[in-house]
């Protein structure tokens, strides 16, 4: 039961407590907020120390502010805890509802860690809620803001004027305080930030007003391009004001500059960048047309400024010409991706082009099990004629021989020896992205006979017709030595196989080399890249394909010998 006169000692604890908020709120900085917290505890709440920890941006926790001693305060003031031992803390003891405390029977293990405290040893209890010098009593401060809940700080207190441990109406008025606190110090946070804000404000437009007429002739005088655009309204984006170097760079007069926004002349493949950096300001490298409808290759680099007054913003823009650094990079990142020497994509540019379109064409068409092709191959003739049933692709090679284009089924198809299997019929209509693999035929002989220039020039005109025997869409690599790739997308197993015959009979015919014509031939296998695959997967594909046919076109060349 309570005693008579507890409840007047509550009212007492109330109105002190009161007192102590509402000295919290007349606090005018964050630091007088810090030491106005220690200070309510001892005066409103019995005890004669209190510690303000404040957690610094690295994590750990300050030594903030303390009341009720002042050899302590000029010990302890400014030292710094580590936030894991004060973690270990918290995670100690006895929880009294938010606050944490742990007596002395379990707090020696604390008396020589990192964290900044007033060590007092004393005599042993002589009753049950007596308080012990090394007893201590945390409570935790969390923000009230939109950090959701993060810790703040932590209040420490000692030596209760009554010497007991606070009862449940103690724990209840210091949970409470903390409470109150952490508001106090977040909202003393937020007025120290809008008045560093206020300030830094005030500076800038001071410096601003100050430095007008230098921006004015800097402007004018720069020896890069300068432009003062238009921000929001109907108008956004026009030139108001242009500098002579810009206008020189364009080919344009001051007051042509006027009529247009950076929108007007840009390239059309920039638009996109340039919409993106104008918004908020940002730099980009882009193109802008000349009088003369040449493009220029500059870097923009955008500012938003206000003006004194506070109206309208601007898009203070720099423009520097860039296009011969432009030219000399575009230059290195063509000959990092394309072929020295025919000028095709190379092998990199190839496997990041397929791989880029793997699944473009989810039900693309599908591979057959090549197992049963190269068996038919090794049956001879009779056998090589029923694996391509009554439609063989075929087309004449040197010496009137027939030669064979090696490709799969579209998805579902099987070779069942009936004259149904891959190539036996038409092509079902599905569409797929095929992937021709291309190996020349006689190449290293002439090579070896004629030198590698002669080869290099029919590697170069090879290239050419591979190029000129393709859609613009479709792409055309060199992989090395002797080896092509094309890709081409929207193809069935009919249309992949004529576009084989027609290239193949575009690299046939003779090729002029220092007037000696030479003649190479090109073996052609046919993948089919679908998702699930990998590049290598599918170069693989089409490369065994190529081989099948190799050695078909091989078996005819010894029956026809």
């Amino acid at each position: 039961m309570e005693s008579e006169s507890e409840p007047y000692v509550r009212l007492a604890t109330l109105r002190q407590l009161h007192q102590a908020v509402a000295n919290l709120n007349q606090a005018r900085s964050l630091a007088d907020t810090l030491q106005t917290v220690a200070d309510g505890i001892v005066a409103g709440l019995g005890y004669e120390l209190a510690c303000v920890n404040l957690v610094r941006p690295d994590g750990d926790l300050m030594v903030a502010a303390l009341a009720g001693d002042d050899s302590a305060a000029a010990l302890m003031s400014g030292r710094v805890g580590p936030r894991t031992s004060w973690e270990r803390r918290l995670s100690m003891g006895v929880a009294w509802g938010d606050l944490r405390f742990i007596p002395y029977t379990e707090g020696w293990v604390l008396d020589h860690d990192d964290v900044p405290q007033v060590h007092n040893p004393g005599p042993e209890p002589r009753f049950e809620d007596e308080w012990h010098p090394s007893d201590r009593l945390f409570a935790p401060m969390y923000a009230t803001d939109a950090s959701g809940g993060e810790l703040i700080g932590v209040i420490s207190v000692d030596r209760p004027r009554n010497g007991r441990h606070p009862g449940a109406w103690g724990q209840e008025a210091l949970q409470m305080y903390a409470f109150q606190a952490a508001i106090a110090i977040t909202n003393a946070r937020l007025r120290a930030n809008m008045q560093r804000a206020l300030v830094r404000l005030e500076r800038e437009q001071q410096a601003l007003r100050a430095s007008e007429e230098s921006f004015r002739q800097a402007f004018e005088y720069a020896p890069s391009g300068m432009a003062i655009a238009e921000m929001g309204g109907d108008q956004h984006g026009r030139l108001l004001r242009t500098n002579d170097a810009l206008c020189r760079l364009l080919g344009r007069p001051a007051s042509a500059m006027r009529r247009y926004s950076f929108a007007d002349l840009v390239h059309p493949e920039d638009v996109g960048t340039l919409l993106r950096t104008s918004a908020e300001g940002g730099r980009a490298e882009l193109r802008l047309r000349r009088r003369d409808t040449s493009y220029v290759w500059v870097s923009l680099r955008n500012s938003v400024v206000a003006d004194t007054t506070d109206g309208p913003r601007f898009l203070l823009t720099h423009v520097e010409d860039v296009e011969e650094r432009k030219r000399h990079e575009l230059a290195l990142a063509h000959r990092a991706s394309h072929d020295s020497l025919t000028g095709l994509p190379n092998s990199a540019e190839l496997r990041a082009r397929l791989s880029s379109r793997l699944c473009e064409w989810p039900d693309a068409v599908g591979e057959t099990a090549i197992e049963a092709l190269d068996a038919a191959y090794e049956q001879g003739p009779t056998g090589a004629d029923r694996s391509y049933g009554t439609s063989p692709f075929a087309f004449g090679g040197a010496g009137g021989l027939y030669e064979h284009v090696h490709t799969a089924a579209p998805s579902g198809e099987t070779d069942d020896g009936s004259g149904t299997g891959p190539g036996a019929e038409a092509d079902d209509g599905t569409k797929g992205l095929a992937v021709l693999f291309c190996d020349l035929d006689g190449f290293k002989s002439i090579n070896d006979r004629f030198g590698h220039h002669t080869g290099d020039a029919v590697l170069i005109e090879v290239a050419r017709r591979l190029t000129s025997g393709v859609r613009d869409g479709d792409t055309v690599a060199r992989l090395g030595g002797d080896e092509f790739v094309v890709l081409a997308d929207g193809l069935g197993s009919a249309d992949a196989a004529d576009l084989a015959v027609r290239l193949r009979n575009a690299i046939i015919p003779p090729i002029r080399v220092d007037g000696r014509a030479v003649r190479v031939g090109a073996s052609f296998g046919i993948g089919w890249a679908s998702c699930g695959m990998t590049v290598e997967e599918v170069l693989r594909s089409a490369d065994q394909r190529m081989y099948v046919e190799k050695r078909s076109r091989s078996k005819l060349h010894r029956r026809a010998g």
